[in-house]
């Protein structure tokens, strides 16, 4: 009995649990605040009635523990537990770093 438990219990924890979060990926622009980000997401859907290509944009704030991300930086953020009044996403992982100019 113990044997299966324990296997359970490793193949568990091997695997991350299933969660239908929302990421989205976006770009930092600011990284001033202590342990967040601004993160602005872009979208192009095609207009409801002209169909033309438009453009929308939409800037959150996510949680970044060790202040990593840096402005310009690539990332992709999940949707968490509210952290503060206007802080309810997690920076997840670096997708591309900053290009120097």
């Amino acid at each position: 009995m113990t044997a299966t438990t324990t296997t359970t219990a490793a193949v568990a924890a091997a695997q991350p649990a299933a969660k239908n979060t929302r990421t989205l990926v976006g770009r930092v622009v600011s990284d001033k605040r202590a342990k967040t980000v601004t993160v602005l997401v872009e979208r192009r859907n095609a207009h409801e009635l002209y169909g033309k290509i438009v453009a929308r944009s939409r800037k959150y704030h996510a949680h970044d523990e060790k202040g990593e991300y840096k402005m310009g930086d690539l990332v992709e953020i999940a949707e968490g537990r509210p952290i503060s009044k206007t802080k309810a996403w997690v920076v997840t992982r670096l997708v591309e770093r900053a290009k120097l100019v």
